[in-house]
């Protein structure tokens, strides 16, 4: 039991990390400097908003690493289902919207859908308790 939640941090910090990534290459577009330096991203003002929604997308992934090797089983399995589930169902309509900013990025994408359903799909198979 130890190997699966061990297995579903390392995928949640995964997440976090490729999401990191997507964030810094955003930065390495031409004019994504300027851009941010004048307050806005993708031609929207960065808002309060936004800045909470960037963060939420490194927290909770970090928060369900923690949690995944703290919850008891049942919690562990349902909380990793229903957060893993969320949070591809959030990131593949933001993907979906704003379309990818590179190739990169789409590898990005690619590589963030498939760990989290690797998270679900673990979570999901979760070995019954033998008594």
């Amino acid at each position: 039991m130890e190997n699966l939640k061990i297995k579903l941090a390392v995928l949640w910090i995964f997440e976090a990390v490729n999401w990191s990534a997507y964030v810094v290459m955003m930065f390495m577009l031409p004019g994504a400097i300027e851009e941010m330096m004048a307050g806005e991203i993708g031609g929207d003002p960065i808002s309060e908003g936004v800045l909470l929604a960037f963060s939420l997308f490194w927290l909770i992934p970090l928060t369900m690493a923690v949690m995944s090797l703290t919850l008891k089983d049942s919690a562990n399995r349902w909380a990793n289902i229903i957060v893993g589930v969320s949070y591809l169902a959030i990131g593949t309509i933001i993907s979906l919207i704003g379309g990818w900013l590179s190739i990169a990025h789409l590898l990005l994408d690619v590589s963030l859908t498939v760990a989290l359903v690797l998270i679900v799909w673990n979570a999901w198979k979760w070995p019954k308790k033998e008594v």
